[in-house]
């Protein structure tokens, strides 16, 4: 049986989150996000002020920082993502509001 953590939407955290977990985020989080080895889910509502590192993000909420999946990255249409966005897959549905870089490869050189 597996576990999943929620951030409730009344809740509010200023510092690092970290979890081995899948991660549902429904309040505020200032500070950084890393999940190791599970999706992090910021529902539609959330607002977060942080970067933040999963294998997958699912992003429905107000996100502001850098996204960095190593599998794929999610942006709802509720969603509003201000910053880069590094990650294999990425899919942006119609009606998300995005602001900043997205790359989906690695460089090439430099």
């Amino acid at each position: 049986m597996s576990t999943a953590a929620l951030i409730g939407p009344a809740v509010q955290i200023k510092g690092q989150v970290t979890a081995k977990e899948p991660l549902t985020i429904a309040g505020r989080v200032d500070g950084s996000i890393n999940v190791d080895g599970y999706p992090v889910t910021i529902a539609a509502g959330g607002q977060i002020t942080a970067n933040i590192a999963a294998p997958e993000i699912i992003v429905g909420g107000d996100v502001n920082g850098q996204l960095d999946a190593s599998v794929r990255i999610s942006v709802r249409e509720t969603a509003h993502v201000e910053g880069n966005m590094t990650a294999p897959k990425v899919s942006v549905a119609e009606g998300a509001r995005c602001h900043g870089k997205v790359q989906t490869a690695p460089r090439q050189g430099t």
